[in-house]
């Protein structure tokens, strides 16, 4: 079934119910320099998902029929970041010349328009653009004693060709890799329809790097609003909606949206955390400042500069996640485990995948590859500048021996050089390393830089002794990492068959297949957002990120400094 794409310059719950209610699907753009607070929203399903009032793009998806897309900001500075196929326009906005031309590439042939109060300089705007216009009402308000533009209904006709509508894609992927990527991306594809085979060496999903007994969840903050800034804000506020979907942290998978305070380093770090919330004036639920005297209490010792507090972060063990979102696939979600796909063939339209022994594991017209640091192993893949860094985590028991230190006992996930969670299952918790080597054993050294940052965020000689008592108890992990720190969300680069290369249009692409990589240690946050992007760009809908922030995750950003520094 087609989808139908609207695209509101003010956010209008009424419009959103009179094209909720047409039935169909539904993907509905609105654009609002702020939004009201969810007590304001009417519709009891829609206020139970609304998102904070922060800048971005706020994907809501309140079923498999009908997504919202809320987008926070200046419309001039917004809407050139759209990307869609908009089906009927409603504006409450002044339209500017440029403006007018951006709608112009947004709308389909045919595409309807209704502006309010359209003076003369927007109706030329509109019409040089292509849109016809005609008057929808008449001028003022003669009971109120106001004058006012009239309103206007326009529709589209491009005098150019216009670009033929994608082809509806044939619903059948192959996934390689059941971490919290695979995961997430077998997910949103089964729930939209398609046909996954998900290919896992191990036996069971979350063995590799999401295999840790905890993640942490919680963004990122900068004074000025950086890229990996607004990407984890996006990424963040995503997960904890899809996550609330899934049935809820704690319930649906194991772990607690405990909360997690992020401690300055110093006094000067200290001075930067707050200036960076001072700049974006975040609601509180977000991100607020704890001084130090709340920082220590909520500790239970002594901290001397307090730091950000993100009231809905906290923890979830990966695999317990990974294994809900499988499980909530359903039939249409063709498990493959306990078995390596090391190659990968094109033929005709399809991608057959194969094992060590040229064995056909699998075939469908698209894969994806989301299988973190083995990902290098497939041929297409094995330019990407991809590497691993060797994470170990410190498990400490809460039943030592009688005469042994204990670990804290905290109520939310703490943080600063390292992190230490609440216990879990009689487990808490601490590190992790950032080490560049291939050692899979524990070891000593390791053990004693997190403990010793761990005594540095809770001070006291008890947290200290642990230091030299503590069994060597944890688990090492191979995070899989990009040069800019950041995920590789989209199609891949065919490296070979790419000469000459400016823009990332330029940049070829191997039919039908993707990845979703590097996702380092924000894997927790990354994987919703990314899947969710990855499988918009597979059904040509709009997609949840602004254009500048889709292009900071494409794959072949890294093929394409090459070719520039070799011009």
């Amino acid at each position: 079934m087609m989808m139908r794409v609207v695209l509101d310059t003010e956010w209008r719950g009424e419009r959103f119910a009179a094209a909720r209610a047409q039935g169909g699907r539904l993907h509905y753009i609105a654009v609002a320099p702020a939004l009201p607070p969810a007590d304001a929203v009417h519709d009891a399903e829609l206020r139970a998902a609304w998102p904070l009032n922060v800048p971005g793009f706020h994907r809501v998806i309140l079923n498999d029929e009908v997504t919202l897309d809320l987008l926070v900001g200046a419309l001039d500075a917004v809407l050139p970041q759209v990307v869609a196929r908009v089906n009927a326009f409603h504006l409450d906005a002044a339209v500017t010349p440029p403006m007018a031309r951006t709608l112009a590439k947004l709308a389909v042939q045919g595409a309807t328009l209704h502006a309010r109060a359209a003076g003369e300089a927007m109706v030329w705007a509109l019409t040089a653009a292509g849109f016809a216009c005609r008057i929808a009402a008449s001028p003022g308000d003669r009971t109120a004693h106001v004058e006012r533009a009239p309103d206007i209904t326009a529709v589209y006709r491009s005098r150019r060709p216009q670009p033929a509508m994608a082809a509806e894609p044939a619903r059948r992927a192959v996934v390689i890799g059941a971490g919290l990527a695979g995961a997430s991306a077998a997910h949103r594809l089964c729930a939209r329809g398609w046909q996954v085979t998900l290919i896992e060496r191990h036996a069971q999903p979350a063995q590799e790097a999401s295999g840790n007994l905890a993640g942490i969840f919680m963004p990122l903050l900068s004074k000025d609003d950086n890229i990996p800034t607004r990407l984890s804000r996006a990424a963040y506020l995503f997960a904890l909606r899809e996550w609330r979907r899934l049935g809820g942290v704690g319930r649906a998978f194991e772990g607690a949206d405990c909360g997690v305070l992020q401690l300055a380093r110093d006094e000067r770090h200290a001075v930067v955390q707050q200036e960076a919330l001072a700049a974006w004036n975040y609601p509180q639920a977000y991100a607020r400042w704890a001084d130090a005297q709340e920082a220590s209490t909520l500790i239970g010792a002594t901290t001397p500069h307090g730091g950000w507090l993100f009231e809905q972060g906290g923890w979830a063990r990966p695999s317990s996640l990974c294994e809900a979102m499988l499980n909530a696939c359903g039939d249409r979600l063709q498990r493959v485990f306990h078995t390596e796909a090391l190659s990968l063939q094109r033929i005709g339209d399809e991608w057959l995948v194969r094992g060590a022994d040229g064995a056909l594991i699998a075939q469908a017209p698209t894969a994806i590859l989301a299988g973190g640091a083995q990902a290098g192993q497939i041929e297409q893949a094995a330019e990407l500048p991809l590497f691993k860094l060797r994470g170990q985590v410190t498990h400490l028991a809460l039943d030592p021996a009688p005469a042994a230190p204990r670990p804290p006992v905290l109520p939310l996930v703490v943080c600063r050089e390292a992190y230490v969670t609440p216990p879990s299952n009689g487990i808490v918790c601490a590190g992790a390393t950032y080490d560049n080597d291939d050692e899979p054993s524990l070891r000593a050294s390791s053990q004693l830089e997190n403990l010793t940052r761990l005594a540095e965020i809770i001070p006291g000689d008890e947290v200290a002794a642990l230091a030299h008592s503590a069994p060597l108890e944890g688990r090492v992990g191979f995070r899989c990492a990009a040069p800019d720190r950041l995920p590789l969300a989209g199609a891949l680069p065919d490296y070979p068959n790419t000469g000459r290369a400016e823009f990332l249009s330029d940049v070829r692409r191997h039919p039908g297949l993707h990845c979703l990589l590097g996702y380092a240690s924000r894997g927790l946050i990354w994987a919703p957002l990314m899947a969710e992007l990855l499988v918009s760009q597979l059904e040509h809908t709009p997609p949840p990120l602004e254009t500048q922030l889709i292009e900071a995750l494409d794959p072949g950003r890294f093929l394409l400094k090459q070719r520039r520094r070799s011009q």
